[in-house]
Parts: structure tokens; C-alpha cells; sequence
């Protein structure tokens, strides 16, 4: 586990208004958290060394881009051991498809969170990608009717 770092008021709003807002000038980020820009500046940069902030990207509608359908996927494999699953992670992060794997506890070991163009393609990186990883041994798919509510802002 990563040891928690100790955040003040100030820290807080600025990760709330960069959450919300990445492309926001200094200037403008450090009015709206009422501090100077250059003491904004240096706060931010704080918080990318401390690996608070670990980068910025844009938010992409996946139906305009031709990923219209979201899948999750519980994944078994054969045995539970380092070499299984450390061949299925370097698998799993290889697979364009797949925008996130967690190993979990329970049931099944992996569940994964992927984005393709339809139930054909998903067909095919089932078929192609996914069970041909060495040690898996079963997958359970369920494709999402309707997402009630995705997002990245972690609540601070």
C-alpha cells in the first residue's frame, strides 16, 4: 500500500478545480483557490512530485469515437500463482481493448472493464485476446445496458 499524503484546505481545491477543469491556467486556478499565482505554480508542482497528480488527459465521448459498447469481464484462471499472474497482468496491459484490469477477491481473479465498437468485436477479443492468455480458464461477460454514472473526480 502507498502511504497517504497529508493535504490542507488549499491542496484540496486545487486537485477539486483541476479534477473538474485540467486545461485551467495558473492565473486562473489561482484566483479561483485565492492564492498567488507563483504560490499556485509551486503547489501544483508539489503535488506532481509527490505523485499526487500523475498526469492530465482528455475525456473522450467513446460513442463518438466508435466505442459504443461497455463490457466488464470476470475473468478465472487455472492457478493462483506469481508466474499466472504476472503473465495475465502484462497481457491484460498490452490489450488495447482493456481499459482497466483489477485483481480482485472472491469469486473470480481478475475483472476487467473494456470499450469496443460492438458485441462482434467483443466476439473477437474474446476469441483472440482474452482466452488466449496462458492460465486462463473461464470468463464471465456482461455487457452494460446503460452506464447511470461513470467519471474520474475522486472526492476530496
Amino acid at each position: 500500500m502507498s502511504q497517504t499524503i497529508r493535504l490542507d484546505d488549499t491542496d484540496r481545491r486545487l486537485l477539486r478545480a483541476l479534477q473538474a477543469d485540467g486545461r485551467i491556467s495558473n492565473a486562473d486556478l489561482a484566483a479561483r483557490c485565492n492564492l498567488s499565482a507563483s504560490a499556485c505554480s509551486e503547489r501544483v508542482r508539489r503535488l506532481k512530485e509527490d505523485g499526487i497528480i500523475t498526469g492530465f488527459s482528455a475525456v473522450i465521448d467513446p460513442t463518438k469515437v466508435g466505442r459504443d459498447v461497455l463490457i466488464f469481464v470476470e475473468v478465472v484462471l487455472d492457478r493462483t500463482t506469481p508466474d499466472v499472474f504476472e503473465n495475465f497482468a502484462i497481457a491484460a496491459r498490452r490489450a488495447p481493448d482493456v481499459l482497466e484490469c483489477h485483481m480482485v477477491a472472491g469469486g473470480f481473479d481478475y475483472l476487467i472493464k473494456a470499450r469496443v465498437r460492438d458485441l462482434v468485436e467483443y466476439r473477437r477479443f474474446l476469441e483472440e485476446v482474452l482466452v488466449r492468455i496462458p492460465g486462463v480458464r473461464e470468463t464471465r461477460t456482461y455487457p452494460v445496458l446503460e452506464e447511470v454514472k461513470t467519471g474520474t473526480q475522486l472526492p476530496l
